[in-house]
């Protein structure tokens, strides 16, 4: 029994690494704060533990870890890139198990986790750490093996609403950090699929909702998490909330690819 337990082991490793390594993957950046990154779940400081079944691992779902090595995706995503904070269920593995639900032919799902909590715009602009943490790992993930990056998921803001000069600024950074992403990366029309805020600073979220609904950028598509239900800090979405944005952004990368030149070789 013990000598078949291990033929079985030694067996479904040759397979994982076999679809780790020789297949096209099609490949997500996912960045912004402390939503994309992903505290469903987390209360107090303590994630709970509970993976939803739209969340779960699959063996055509892997992501690019801390050392820049290409693993199996488990929840939490981010729990080696966003360290400072305890992560729980974010938006990327709803994400990724919805769209291979979707497109039967996609094959295997690349993640770049790149998120991290409290951050604002400004932090993101070409030159600070997160731009070129960003830019390193995007580059990264195309080298190992063969990949393409169809996209990024951006969610970012709720740090940006707490003052009147950072949200009448923030469109304008928005369009610059898109703008030199797409350069840095020689990507010029990658798809960013972003998210309208549903929580943030009392007095400015409206401000930065605007810019996110009306990017003024081509490529750009917002989808709304405006309604979503937040935790009880009415600030961070609730796991089955995350289960939900990923689905939504899903159908949004769907229909955009059926309507502009991007495609899906299948």
């Amino acid at each position: 029994m013990a000598k078949s337990m291990v033929l079985l082991l030694i067996m479904a490793l040759s397979y994982f690494t076999s679809i780790a390594n020789s297949q096209v993957k099609n490949i997500f950046l996912l960045a912004g704060q402390s939503n994309m990154s992903g505290l469903g779940g987390v209360v107090k400081n303590i994630w709970d533990g509970i993976v939803p079944p739209e969340c779960s691992p699959n063996p055509a779902i892997l992501k690019l870890d801390a050392n820049l090595q290409w693993v199996k995706a488990t929840e939490p995503l981010h729990a080696d890139i966003d360290v400072n904070v305890t992560c729980g269920i974010g938006p990327g593995m709803p994400f990724a198990n919805s769209l291979l639900n979707k497109t039967s032919c996609f094959g295997i799902v690349g993640l770049v986790p790149c998120a991290m909590a409290g951050n604002k715009i400004s932090e993101w602009q070409k030159g600070t750490f997160l731009y070129n943490q960003l830019v390193m790992r995007a580059k990264a993930s195309t080298m190992q093996e063969y990949g393409i990056i169809r996209g990024m998921l951006w969610y970012q803001g709720e740090s940006d609403t707490m003052s009147q000069s950072d949200a009448n600024s923030y469109k304008e950074k928005m369009q610059q950090f898109f703008t030199d992403l797409r350069n840095d990366v020689g990507i010029p029309e990658l798809l960013i699929i972003q998210v309208a805020l549903a929580s943030g600073g009392k007095h400015y979220t409206e401000i930065i909702r605007e810019a996110q609904l009306n990017p003024g950028i081509a490529n750009v598509v917002t989808v709304d998490a405006k309604g979503l239900q937040l935790q009880k800090d009415n600030l961070h979405l609730t796991a089955s909330s995350q289960v939900l944005l990923g689905q939504m952004m899903v159908d949004a990368f769907l229909e955009t690819i059926l309507t502009t030149t991007s495609s899906i070789n299948c």
